[in-house]
C-alpha cells in the first residue's frame, strides 16, 4: 500500500466516521447521562464493531453478505430492531439521559459498552462500505501487514475520533449546559434513532 493510497483510506474513514447519524447520537447520550469514562468506553466499543466489520471485509465475509440477501436482510433488521429499541428507551426518558439524572445514578460502564459494539456491529451497510472502500487499497497483491494497516486504520480512526467528541461535550461549562437540556436531547436522539431505524427497514 502506497502512503497515497493509505491517506485516501484515512480520509474516508475520517468522513465517515464524522458524519452525523445514530453511532453520534449514542456517544453524547452515553457520556452525558455517565461522564467521560462512559464515553471514551461507548467510543472504543464503538470501534470494536468497526474492527468485526474491517476484519471480516478483508477476509471477504461482506461479498458473501452482498449475495445473501436473506442474512443481510436478518443483521439489518436486528439493527434496525435495536436502533429503534434505543429511540423509545430516549423518548420515554425510559434510562435516558434525563431519567439517569433525576435517579441520580450514572449509566453502567458495561452498558455502555454494549450501546457503543451494538450500534456498529448491528449495521450491516458499515460491511458494504468498507467493501466498497477497501476495493480502491487491497489486490492480490497486498501484503499481510498492508492489510493489517487496512483494518486498524478506520478502527483507530474511529475511536479517536468519538474519543475527541467525548473531551469536548465533558469539559466542564459544555457538558453542565447540555445535561440542563437533557429532556430535550432524549427526544432529538429518541427521533433520530428512530428515524434511522424506519429507513434501514424500508432500504431492504
Amino acid at each position: 500500500m502506497t502512503f497515497s493510497d493509505w491517506l485516501s483510506l484515512f480520509a474516508v474513514a475520517l468522513l465517515g466516521a464524522m458524519s452525523p447519524g445514530p453511532s453520534l447520537a449514542v456517544v453524547m447520550r452515553n457520556t452525558l447521562g455517565g461522564g467521560r469514562l462512559n464515553g471514551v468506553l461507548t467510543a472504543w466499543s464503538h470501534a470494536c464493531g468497526i474492527f468485526v466489520y474491517a476484519l471480516l471485509t478483508v477476509l471477504g465475509l461482506a461479498v458473501v453478505l452482498e449475495k445473501i440477501p436473506i442474512l443481510f436482510h436478518c443483521i439489518g433488521i436486528g439493527g434496525a430492531c435495536y436502533l429503534a429499541w434505543l429511540g423509545w428507551k430516549a423518548l420515554h426518558s425510559r434510562g435516558g439521559i434525563s431519567a439517569t439524572l433525576q435517579e441520580g445514578k450514572q449509566q453502567r460502564p458495561l452498558e455502555a459498552m454494549r450501546d457503543g459494539i451494538m450500534i456498529s456491529a448491528l449495521n450491516p451497510k458499515i460491511g458494504l462500505f468498507f467493501l466498497a472502500l477497501f476495493s480502491q487499497v487491497v489486490s492480490q497483491e497486498t501484503s499481510t501487514a498492508g492489510k493489517v494497516l487496512t483494518v486498524l486504520t478506520p478502527v483507530i480512526t474511529d475511536g479517536s475520533w468519538y474519543t475527541f467528541v467525548v473531551v469536548v461535550i465533558s469539559s466542564g461549562k459544555i457538558l453542565e449546559m447540555l445535561r440542563a437540556r437533557a429532556v430535550l436531547i432524549d427526544r432529538i436522539t429518541g427521533v433520530v434513532l428512530i428515524a434511522v431505524a424506519v429507513k434501514i427497514v424500508f432500504s431492504f
